[in-house]
């Protein structure tokens, strides 16, 4: 939200008045007449920006002002520049002042001035156009236009990819690809005469023009790429750095737009395959021998690619450049910000590679033994993690076609790196993101993803407000038949595995104490050898070695401390979102076995929960939501696990400790403890269930609650009144114990307030509530058919129904309503 003095702003420049606006308007034009621009313009650009921007209305300036505008897109200060680009895209062009540029004037345009060029585009030919235009210019010598020409145009053409592909002809694509084959391929290898320019690349001064070095500071005897480093660099090697910045995005999107004479293409490439794999010979044509550099390992087997069309000859380089950027990685460098660079550059490449091979199948064997190489060389350094992630996706689109074992891989990202890299935001983004794109492959085909459920969680314990929303997507995913039962407990258990992760970190990083002094005691137990295995089991790395921890409870006293933890806090309140996800998602995989179980664990673990209050009643709730769903949709669930639930429900201290839940099974076992339900359903079950209610219906009303405890909820009474009278409206030999339960309540509450129920408006309900059921009990035909209804009165189709008068109604109605 914005802060209080912006949102007063925004509120003036929404308010200001037309005359008042003529007047800032007026004000501007003169103070761009001038030749100068200070502090005053520049503020008063930004605030024309800020009322042109805070309303949803397009204005439309005065044609000197847009013209002062449209002169400042081409001013040396780049503030101006951005400024006046913001100012003009916020509103509408008068006839005749469209920014348009010809052939004559395109090399001239920068990238402010082309992003109010494509906003102003009305149509696809518009765009269509301008890019003709741009690629036009690309075509003239570089010798001829600006300096700056060349390294605006493909960034304003990759913003022409992004937003509106199909703007690019074939004519287009195959002009440009030739170009990026140009640039990647064949850039200059010796350093320019300027002075260092910085950025990506940085080395050792010099006078005289040199070859172009290597990381390691060694003589360069192959192409230019980005990881080569020199005093100065050429147009063309700075157009080799825009190349390849923009060459994934531009194979990605040429595959989809270029979707003519597929079958050419493929039958080029088969035709082709057998030339670039056995021709070792180099022509005369080959740029790379005019230039004079020395031709590299990665590239010798490719000498024929000059027979390639524009297409399969850019994914050729491209897959050269790349195996390049893998052999200079290796290399030494002599700064920290080129080891960075030297990842970053690693990442691209394995993406560009695993883009090449996904088009062209044939380089997935050419591919694999660089790629294999590079991940024995990273394996054993998570420095390295963010660069392996790609190498994964690589393993998971093509290991199967190059027949390799894969199982390191997936150790790897589903083993170490949650384990060991949990805190690291940057790769739980990465590879949550990784495991959503590859959801369907993952589950299919690498059974260690379900089984890594306990390790990938570990994200979401440390970090919940982050990668929630990952996780409301994988979560459906890790949820089989198998998984369920410890899926749920490990859910619950999330909070306990926040805090043992934040133990984990401050044991190994300097002890952390209390202001007091006094050293934190669960500290003290993570460190302790007795409760080592506890800890161990929360920070397992798979899953299947057990449900649950036998100590849960010793556990959460150990970790009491931790419950105003801002991270375990976070945690818990992501739980019960967590826990909707799971049951949603269980219902479709699970038996009716499976079910019953699940329903066990609810009962068990609504005792053994994290000590936050909130959270524990928000866990009650869950449970008490999915609980009367498992049992609409199976009511069977009630007769198989009536045991439990009676042994649930005939604990008086549930009514207390357990409100929520506890309503809710008694009001299952109310609803559901029917022959109508399941026909094992007999008359001592129904008898049993009565006794146990009623003696705790009995013991609630008939004294003070326990020092400490609230008075029972007034829904805790009336619900366990209602399920006595359906089970008595069933077993027509339990009604006079009920009715003579419900003559003295009222008779009892007559006298005034009761120790049991302290609000007076509550007692009246529940007293209203005994009497209506009483009287329907008079009659137990009656009770039977109200308090337990058959399915079609509860589920009426009324307006199908020949049998009743309801369709004729409507058919009268209809023709009445319309028209003849």
């Amino acid at each position: 939200m914005y802060s209080h003095g912006s949102e007063s702003l925004i509120k003036q420049a929404r308010e200001i008045q037309e005359s008042e606006l003529q007047k800032f308007y007026s004000r501007l034009v003169k103070l761009l007449q001038g030749k100068e621009f200070g502090h005053e313009t520049i503020d008063s650009l930004q605030r024309l920006h800020l009322i042109l921007s805070a309303t949803k209305y397009t204005r439309t300036l005065p044609a000197e002002l847009q013209k002062r505008l449209l002169s400042l897109l081409s001013s040396p200060v780049e503030q101006l520049q951005v400024l006046s680009s913001a100012v003009l895209r916020e509103t509408l062009p008068l006839p005749g002042q469209e920014l348009n540029y010809n052939q004559e004037n395109i090399s001239q345009l920068n990238s402010y001035a082309a992003a109010l060029l494509l906003s102003q585009a009305g149509s696809r030919s518009e765009l269509s156009s301008l890019c003709s235009q741009l690629l036009r210019s690309l075509e003239s010598r570089q010798s001829e236009a600006p300096t700056h020409s060349f390294t605006h145009t493909l960034p304003i053409l990759n913003s022409v990819l992004t937003h509106s592909p199909e703007c690019l002809s074939e004519d287009h694509l195959t002009l440009l690809s030739k170009k990026l084959v140009d640039w990647l391929r064949y850039a200059s290898i010796t350093q320019g005469g300027g002075a260092s320019s910085g950025g990506f690349f940085t080395g050792p001064r010099s006078r005289q023009p040199a070859p172009i070095a290597e990381l390691d500071g060694t003589v360069s005897g192959d192409f230019f790429t980005v990881l080569c480093v020199g005093q100065g660099f050429t147009d063309d090697q700075w157009m080799n750095v825009y190349s390849f910045s923009m060459l994934r995005h531009w194979l990605l999107t040429y595959h989809s737009v270029s979707s003519g004479n597929i079958a050419a293409d493929t039958a080029n490439r088969l035709q082709l395959s057998l030339s670039l794999s056995h021709s070792h010979s180099f022509s005369n044509d080959d740029r790379s021998e005019v230039d004079g550099s020395v031709v590299s390992m990665v590239s010798a087997t490719s000498s024929s690619s000059r027979l390639l069309p524009p297409k399969e000859r850019l994914r050729e380089k491209a897959f050269q450049y790349c195996l390049r950027l893998i052999e200079q990685s290796d290399r030494k460098a002599h700064k920290r910000t080129d080891t960075e660079l030297q990842k970053a550059c690693l990442v691209e490449a394995v993406c560009i590679l695993d883009c090449v091979c996904v088009e062209d199948a044939s380089l997935v064997y050419r591919t694999f033994p660089c790629v294999k190489a590079l991940f024995g060389r990273l394996s054993s350094d998570l420095t390295f993690a963010r660069v392996l992630l790609p190498i994964a996706q690589f393993y998971l689109n093509h290991g199967e076609m190059a027949a390799v074992d894969c199982d390191g891989v997936w150790r790897l990202v589903f083993g170490r790196f949650p384990a060991e890299l949990f805190s690291d935001p940057f790769l739980a983004h990465e590879l949550l993101r990784f495991l959503r794109l590859n959801l369907d492959s993952l589950r299919l085909r690498v059974p260690q993803y379900i089984r890594s459920f306990p390790n990938l969680l570990k994200f979401l314990a440390w970090d919940s407000p982050a990668v929630v929303d990952d996780f409301v997507d994988l979560l459906p995913s890790l949820v089989t038949a198998e998984t369920a039962v410890e899926l749920l407990h490990t859910l619950l258990d999330l909070p306990c595995l926040s805090a043992t992760l934040v133990l984990q970190l401050r044991l190994t990083c300097t002890p952390i104490s209390e202001p007091c002094g006094r050293g934190l005691l669960s500290l003290d137990a993570f460190r302790s050898t007795s409760f080592r295995g506890l800890f161990l089991y929360l920070l397992r790395a798979e899953a299947g070695s057990g449900d649950t921890i036998d100590r849960l409870s010793t556990l959460h006293e150990m970790l009491a401390e931790a419950a105003d933890w801002p991270r375990v806090i976070q945690c818990a309140q992501t739980v019960p979102v967590m826990l909707h996800i799971f049951f949603n998602a269980v219902v479709a995989v699970a038996d009716q076995k499976l079910l019953a179980h699940l329903v066990l664990v609810m009962l068990e673990r609504s005792s053994l929960l994290f000590s936050l209050p909130a959270y524990i009643k928000e866990i009650h709730r869950v449970f008490s939501c999915h609980l009367l769903r498992l049992c609409k949709l199976h009511p069977s669930l009630v007769v198989d696990q009536s045991h439990e639930l009676l042994e649930f429900a005939g604990s008086t201290a549930n009514v207390y400790s357990k409100e929520e839940i506890y309503t809710h099974v008694v009001w299952v076992l109310g609803e559901y403890l029917s022959v109508s339900c399941d026909s094992r359903c007999s008359v001592r079950l129904i008898t049993s269930c009565f006794e146990a209610l009623e003696a705790v219906l009995f013991e609630i009303t008939s004294s003070a609650p326990p020092p400490g405890a609230a008075s029972p909820a007034p829904r805790v009474v009336t619900t366990l009144m209602s399920a006595l009278a359906k089970l008595a409206s069933r077993s027509h030999d339990l009604i006079p114990r009920v009715s003579l339960f419900l003559s003295k309540l009222r008779t009892v509450t007559r006298g005034g307030s009761v120790a049991w129920c302290s609000d007076e408006e509550d007692l009246v309900a529940i007293v209203t509530r005994g009497e209506e059921l009483w009287s329907l009990l008079k009659t137990p035909g009656v009770a039977q058919s109200v308090l337990t209804p058959p399915p079609h009165v509860t589920t009426p189709q009324w307006h199908r129904d020949t049998n009743v008068s309801t369709p004729l109604q409507l058919r009268t109605l209809t023709s009445l309503t319309h028209s003849q």
